[in-house]
């Protein structure tokens, strides 16, 4: 299918702001053309969206595939599929894997495993230190040259100063991203819950919010000193968005994310000691939620991702405080997301600007977009479906989401990858 007419679709333009009825052409895997009112007579095949959404699809940056070391939880075939699925058509890898993306070779080993496997997209990240102990920073220039798109310690903090700001001047020397995971590490060491009168109640070993401001504003000092590029993975609270927003002013190369489930759901969720529910950093109160939703809103927060992190049933069926944290998102991001769209707190353009333009942008891609000459990576998603989730209809090995049993409303219909289909509900 080499050229397509999407005709009678609702146009979700994170770039113009817009949301509006029209059609889109597109040709050998890219944009051509697209427009309001009538469609051009087509010499292509006809795709009726009818009156669907028509978005760029998502880019999802901190998805954890367990290859190497784990695969019985996820692998690239699966994650591809819970992908393709969920409307994510470029999936950035993490490299907290066993053992931990570090060189070229292991780098290498996953992007033969991807290409083969997946029918997304795939962009692996690095580690920045080895083994990710934060000791001894990796080969930045060669991970590079081997395709790593950006270099985390994923939550790992590094608390060794000296080796982070190293690591930070070499990255910017290679005009490398760094992404890291701001928590004062001493503070949040065994949390389980964010400190407060919930966590108290429930007899939880808790962190206050404060462990990530300071964990941020250390990260900000280091990026003044060294000028690095940096992407903060999770900003989860109040506390920690004056920084942002100071250093954002200041002129720092920094952005940053937050994850579908510290937006749509908060530390009440936990109820009673379900650890579906448990994720890091620890779901936040609704005072915090509210404050990073309104974040997103205005652009602070740059991106949304899923933070997928699939655990096996042995990993989750344990006390709270012993529980492995994550929970899988693939494809629950975008029905989670349009829970904001639904309460009116954020509109399409706003959700899809966060979820694909502002992650394509930060890792220098040309998709996340409508525009003409971009790659025809799309959703096309009805808003309006409820449905009630069912964890083991999921196409990920691991079924571990705090969505089970929930009403949620917004199902894809099909998925695009350079024009062709790769995903179609049944």
């Amino acid at each position: 299918m080499n050229n397509t007419l999407f005709t009678n679709a609702r146009l979700i333009d994170p770039e113009t702001g817009t949301d509006c009825p029209g059609w889109l052409q597109v040709s050998d895997g890219r944009i051509t053309a697209r427009g309001e009112g009538d469609a051009p007579t087509p010499e292509a095949q006809v795709v009726d969206c009818g009156e669907q959404c028509l978005a760029p699809g998502i880019v999802d940056i901190g998805v954890k595939v367990c290859e190497p070391g784990e695969r019985h939880k996820e692998s690239y075939k699966s994650a591809g599929l819970a992908a393709a699925a969920g409307g994510v058509t470029t999936i950035v890898t993490r490299p907290d894997t066993s053992p931990a993306i570090d060189t070229p070779e292991s780098l290498e080993f996953v992007t033969r495993r991807a290409q083969a496997d997946t029918p997304v997209n795939v962009l692996p990240m690095a580690a920045l230190t080895k083994g990710r102990e934060g000791r001894e920073m990796t080969e930045i220039g060669f991970l590079q040259d081997a395709g790593a798109v950006a270099f985390t310690d994923c939550d790992h903090m590094i608390a060794n100063t000296k080796v982070f700001s190293r690591a930070l001047t070499y990255a910017r020397a290679c005009g490398a991203l760094v992404i890291a995971h701001p928590q004062e590490p001493i503070l949040s060491n065994g949390a389980a819950a964010t400190s407060g009168k919930f966590a108290v109640l429930r007899g939880l070993p808790a962190v206050s919010p404060m462990a990530e401001r300071m964990g941020l504003d250390r990260d900000i000092a280091l990026l003044e000193m060294t000028g690095a590029a940096y992407h903060a993975d999770q900003i989860t609270t109040a506390r920690a968005l004056p920084a942002l927003e100071r250093a954002k002013r200041n002129g720092l190369d920094i952005t940053a994310g937050t994850s579908i489930h510290h937006l749509t759901l908060n530390e009440l969720d936990v109820a009673d000691y379900r650890t579906f529910f448990k994720v890091k950093p620890p779901l936040r109160s609704e005072d915090d939620r509210q404050a990073v939703i309104e974040a997103v809103r205005t652009g602070l927060i740059d991106t949304i991702s899923s933070m997928h992190t699939p655990q096996d049933e042995e990993s989750k069926r344990l006390p709270f405080e012993e529980a492995a944290s994550g929970a899988v998102a693939l494809e629950t991001l975008l029905p989670a997301a349009l829970r904001l769209y639904h309460a009116g707190q954020l509109d399409l353009p706003t959700l899809f600007r966060a979820m694909a333009l502002n992650p394509a942008k930060r890792l220098g891609l040309d998709s996340g977009r409508l525009s003409e000459g971009a790659p025809a990576d799309l959703v096309l998603f009805d808003p309006d479906v409820p449905f009630v989730l069912d964890r083991f209809s999921l196409k990920s090995k691991s079924q571990n989401t705090p969505f089970d049993g929930q009403r949620m409303q917004g199902k894809v219909t099909a998925t695009f990858v350079a024009g062709q289909e790769v995903y179609r509900r049944p």
